[in-house]
């Protein structure tokens, strides 16, 4: 059994005062592996007092010895990858593979991109007979979800400590482990004492606690719509800034003139790349309408590719959802479809064959789906793709828009036809043909999927104030 202390507070591991001991579950054997503690609101105010008082010296720090720091924690990170990935499959249920190449190894490329931002950031430039001095926003709340755990930490943390700013992290209480391997990592690279801090809670318990707290400057949350209404409406009190990353439910679009098979496969494959459990994942595939049922049987076909089991074993490319929680809702949404009309092409509801135990969902496509349906409109967070047809692409936009979404969108098709549909949809962030993740450009949505931006320069500038001083210059 795993065990670990919670909390990172002030330079130092220690049992939080009123603590709940939880267990940590594997979602593909539903056994624990793990024991944890969760703190509450007492830790809370411990960590916030620690990173205040590390606030004046950390922020009075140059520019030269914030990329020093960043150079250290990227040294301390890759020796851990391993490490990692293996963490985050048994915690997670991310197959092998995927825990290597992207799980993984995503925080290491937002602590390279964010260095790369603070080397080309000019803290203080002239305008006209002013000067422009940018300043860390203060002391920041973090909390992160389960489903990308060092993707979403260090994409808040990275540019926190590159902005000088001093913080308080509540990583998901699901996956655990792989955030205390980050704080460790940040420990070994010497980050100052009281600059980061890690308070291990539930959201109604340290989740609550930091979105409400007067000695925050800042929340960065990143988790589902619901819970980000929650912390914007206890944060409002205080009026701190809010940075938000919620949720999705984003259409790819398959213009008239693109290759069909090659686009229905990629869609297939995005779409449940991490069971589905990604905020960004193309779950609504739009389709010319003479084509739907074309692209119903390639959609099946590249279902039916996916080997769902045993997140450990390398051939295996579909893991389980993370918890059953989870696992409750993706059966509710996937009976909600077959009820509402659509038609099931391949997959519906209960365990794939073979899998009687651990959180697993069978690969699934609904084809002739309309918008108005539960599975088009709300986020399923599981290998659940929908297939709706369109009569032109006027109507295809239209559709891709009609959603209480924006954060990302796809399109597929000749470059210059795609990237004049890219222009039209009303969302943060647009993957024409099947295009690599980019972690230097931003990253974040519009309408409910949330307010600010992530990775890259845009995501450092999330964490800063900028001052005007006039008549310097």
């Amino acid at each position: 059994m795993r065990t670990h202390l919670s909390c990172f507070i002030d330079g130092v591991w220690s049992d939080p005062a009123d603590g709940s001991p939880i267990d940590v579950i594997d979602p593909a054997t539903e056994a624990a592996f793990g024991r944890v503690t969760l703190a509450g609101a007492g830790e809370v105010d411990r960590a916030v007092a620690a990173a205040r008082a590390a606030f004046p010296a950390w922020s009075a720090t140059s520019k030269e010895e914030r990329l020093d720091l960043l150079d250290r924690i990227i040294a301390a990170y890759e020796p851990r990858l391993e490490e990692l990935a293996t963490t985050i499959t048994q915690e997670m249920g991310a197959p092998a593979r995927l825990s290597r190449m992207a799980q993984a190894t995503a925080g290491l490329a937002h602590l390279r991109i964010t260095r790369d931002a603070l080397a080309a950031l000019e803290l203080s430039e002239t305008r006209g007979t002013s000067r422009l001095i940018r300043q860390p926003v203060g002391v920041c709340g973090l909390i992160t979800p389960w489903n990308w755990s060092t993707n979403q930490v260090m994409c808040k943390v990275a540019p926190a400590l590159a902005a000088g700013c001093t913080m308080v992290l509540k990583p998901s209480e699901f996956t655990p482990f792989s955030a205390f391997i980050q704080a460790e990592i940040l420990e070994t690279a010497g980050v100052p004492t009281g600059v980061f801090n890690l308070v291990l809670g539930d959201g109604p318990g340290v989740g609550a606690a930091i979105s409400a707290h007067p000695g925050l400057d800042m929340v960065s949350f990143t988790g589902s719509t619901a819970a980000g209404v929650a912390v914007a409406r206890a944060a409002a009190g205080t009026v701190k800034r809010v940075s938000q990353e919620l949720g999705g439910k984003s259409a790819n679009i398959v213009l008239p003139d693109a290759d069909l098979a090659d686009a229905v496969k990629r869609g297939v494959r995005a779409c449940m790349t991490n069971s589905g459990q990604s905020c960004n994942a193309p779950t609504r595939m739009l389709v010319p309408r003479d084509r739907h049922d074309e692209a119903c049987e390639l959609a099946a076909a590249a279902a039916a590719k996916l080997t769902v089991g045993d997140p450990t074993d390398d051939a295996t490319t579909t893991g389980p959802v993370a918890n059953g929680r989870q696992w409750e809702r993706v059966q509710a949404l996937l009976q909600a479809g077959i009820d509402e009309g659509a038609v099931l092409v391949c997959g519906g509801p209960g365990r794939p064959d073979g899998l009687d135990q651990g959180w697993f969902v069978r690969p699934t496509v609904f084809g002739d789906v309309s918008n108005d349906m539960r599975i088009a409109r709300e986020e399923i967070f599981g290998p659940v793709l929908s297939i709706l047809p369109y009569d032109t692409v006027e109507e295809a936009v239209a559709i891709a828009n009609d959603t209480d979404y924006g954060l990302a969108g796809y399109v597929q098709g000749p470059v210059e036809q795609a990237e004049a549909v890219a222009a039209r949809l009303r969302v943060g962030q647009v993957t024409v043909n099947g295009a690599p993740p980019d972690f230097a450009v931003p990253f974040g949505g519009f309408k409910q999927s949330g307010n600010g931006r992530e990775w890259g320069p845009e995501g450092l500038d999330e964490y800063l104030e900028v001052t005007a001083v006039l008549g310097v210059a």
